[in-house]
């Protein structure tokens, strides 16, 4: 292991003076043996010591790097965003239950939940909403919520009987703390504005609420619950940049899609991955082909069951290829 490069990383650096000192014992030690040879003794259990220590502080070493490595794969903090699709109101309603479900296992999960962005329909459903979430391994359990997810259900609102089919998408972006993106500041707008909602006379007095549009992609994204203008553009750049990463990503995903035998997806808004079927109290996973009843104890959460099967069923996939 490189003294040099322990000293240098942030993460390590409070342990390379034991190290260097450990290496001054050794160097010492082997000194003196050299000089008188009937120290070996001595000098052997020394080195042993030594040797015991160093390997102590070097696998200390390599936790910290693996552990950092593994929260740069699965980070604990995500951005999900919902979004209502095909059927009007009762698509945005739908939106608002998945918003809903994803609230409540992450309250089971004690992870944090925080919302961004909210814009309702005139059914206090969600046109489009973004939250924050935040907690150990959430990018890892909650990765294979991106797609569309489709409800079937005779609406309140429906006269004649008849099953309507509605859809609205979901996307979980991870924040990584390492990000290969950079944007030019060229290729954004940004826009203020007055923020609706809690937070006092304050939060609607002052443009605090802060829209980016991104020119060459046309991603828009917003931030308005922070309660300055300065922690919103902070977040929303943070997210614009987990978007551009997801593209990235989506792109080198369909690279390889086609060499698959199967997969679980591409982490693609576009592809169908869920169907909620309320006249029959099923859940179906189109990807692993499997089903799970109680819609009601599902819609309040009660989704650990279906992420820890879609999971599995993942990995089982990714192992084959």
């Amino acid at each position: 292991m490189n003294l040099e490069e322990i000293k240098k990383d942030h993460r390590t650096s409070y342990l390379a003076s034991s190290l260097e000192k450990l290496l001054r014992e050794e160097a010492e030690v082997r000194e003196m043996l050299a000089s008188d040879d009937s120290l070996h003794e001595m000098a052997a259990k020394e080195l042993k010591f030594i040797q015991e220590e160093k390997e102590r502080i070097e696998k200390q070493v390599q936790e910290i790097l693996d552990k950092d490595k593994a929260e740069e794969e699965f980070p604990n903090e995500i951005v999900l965003e919902v979004r209502a699709g095909a059927g009007g109101d009762e698509a945005s309603l739908f939106a608002w239950e998945l918003a809903h479900m994803y609230e409540k296992f992450s309250e089971a999960e004690g992870w944090q939940w925080r919302v961004n962005y909210e814009s309702k329909s005139d059914l206090n459903g969600y046109k489009e909403a973004s939250f924050e979430i935040k907690g150990k391994d959430v990018y890892r359990k909650m990765r294979y919520e991106t797609g569309v997810h489709r409800v079937q259900r005779m609406p309140a609102t429906e006269k004649n009987g008849r099953i309507h089919t509605s859809t609205a998408s979901v996307a979980v972006l991870p924040i990584r703390k390492k990000v290969t993106i950079k944007i030019d500041p060229s290729e954004f707008e940004m826009e203020y504005s007055r923020s609706g909602g809690k937070g006092g006379q304050n939060v609607n007095k002052v443009e605090t609420a802060v829209r980016i549009i991104h020119k060459p992609t046309g991603l828009d994204v917003r931030s308005t619950n922070e309660r300055s203008q300065l922690a919103n553009r902070e977040k929303a750049m943070s997210i614009l940049t987990a978007k551009l990463q997801q593209l990235e990503e989506e792109k080198e995903a369909k690279k390889y899609a086609g060499e698959r035998k199967e997969q679980i997806g591409t982490a693609d808004r576009s592809e169908k991955i869920r169907t909620y079927n309320f006249p029959q109290d099923r859940v179906t996973d189109h990807r692993i082909k499997k089903s799970w009843h109680n819609l009601p104890k599902i819609m309040e959460g009660g989704i650990g069951e279906i992420i820890k099967d879609i999971e599995t069923g993942a990995v089982g996939n990714e192992a084959e290829e």
